[in-house]
């Protein structure tokens, strides 16, 4: 059972004040402007997004992953999110690279409190993890905003993933599986089907598949590739694996309320950030998948 008494507790002594609008936002406590407001903090003037909204990269430069935790955020506030989710795609048409896709870091990713995969990525290679993971959330945020839908970015990422996803042949990167995933769940039409139920078939039978050169135990597991139910690619992964991982998630609470960080830590800024942001996506996880009630959550 989830103590859900500690969670507003813990997000006021630990968390950001961005993910306890977050929160707020996703239960109805009240509209979408004070999360946009406490988002608009971690905007450059160029349109991009840096300052620690990804708690592992605390440069101040704008660089992808953030574009990547803004839309995710603007995709969970709906309509309201649809400006600058907007504007997040032209800032990602300006950096991306002539085959459509992003990098994983820009110049200027690198400094204290970076994770080395941010400071030390390819600058002038386009990446189909994180290109496939911004496109997803994009995707995501254009379901209530047309100007999202129709972007050339949006059009030009997703050729770009798809084209790429078609080279993807094992698990042995198992994060760029778990976005092409994503993405191909997220997307009509019968190449992205097919392609959907070519990768699902690759997953072993408990749907977790070990990150190489991540902390002991780290994977990525049933829930990180199939988090919402009634899509296609939840019904191509065996539901006993589903109900494992969310007893499992249940079982993460601590006693101070918050979720654990399952991977290394960078920063102790970082560290305690990534715990609020994991607070509120477990509790986004388990209200999706009807193991807490969102009323009593609200209630406290």
């Amino acid at each position: 059972m989830v103590n859900l008494g500690a969670i507003d507790p813990f997000l006021a002594t630990h968390g950001r004040v961005l993910d306890r609008r977050w929160l707020d936002a996703l239960l109805g406590r009240g509209d979408a402007a004070p999360a946009l407001r406490a988002l608009a903090g971690y905007r450059n003037e160029d349109g991009g997004y840096g300052w620690g909204l990804e708690p592992d990269q605390r440069s101040p430069s704008s660089q992808p992953i953030g574009a990547l935790h803004a839309l995710e955020l603007l995709a969970d506030l709906g309509p309201a999110g649809g400006p600058a989710a907007r504007a997040t795609c032209d800032w990602l048409a300006a950096v991306s690279l002539p085959d459509g896709g992003v990098p994983f870091s820009l110049a200027g990713a690198a400094g204290p409190g970076v994770a080395a995969w941010f400071a030390g990525a390819d600058v002038a290679a386009s990446s189909l993890h994180l290109t496939a993971a911004i496109a997803e959330a994009a995707h995501r945020a254009a379901r209530h905003d047309a100007g999202v839908r129709e972007h050339p970015w949006l059009a030009g990422a997703t050729r770009f993933c798809l084209q790429r996803i078609a080279d993807l042949r094992d698990v042995s990167q198992a994060m760029t599986l778990r976005y092409a995933l994503l993405l191909l769940d997220a997307l009509d039409g019968d190449e992205p089907a097919a392609e959907l139920r070519r990768l699902a078939a690759l997953l072993p039978a408990s749907a977790t598949v070990p990150v190489a050169g991540g902390a002991e135990d780290e994977a990525m597991r049933p829930l990180d590739f199939s988090p919402r139910p009634g899509t296609a690619l939840r019904a191509l992964i065996d539901p006993a694996a589903i109900d494992a991982d969310l007893d499992r998630l249940e079982g993460l609470q601590r006693d101070d309320g918050g979720w654990p960080v399952e991977w290394a830590r960078w920063s102790p800024a970082g560290a305690l950030e990534w715990r609020g942001v994991l607070t509120v996506r477990a509790l986004r996880l388990l209200v999706d998948n009807g193991r807490v009630d969102a009323e009593a959550l609200r209630a406290g």
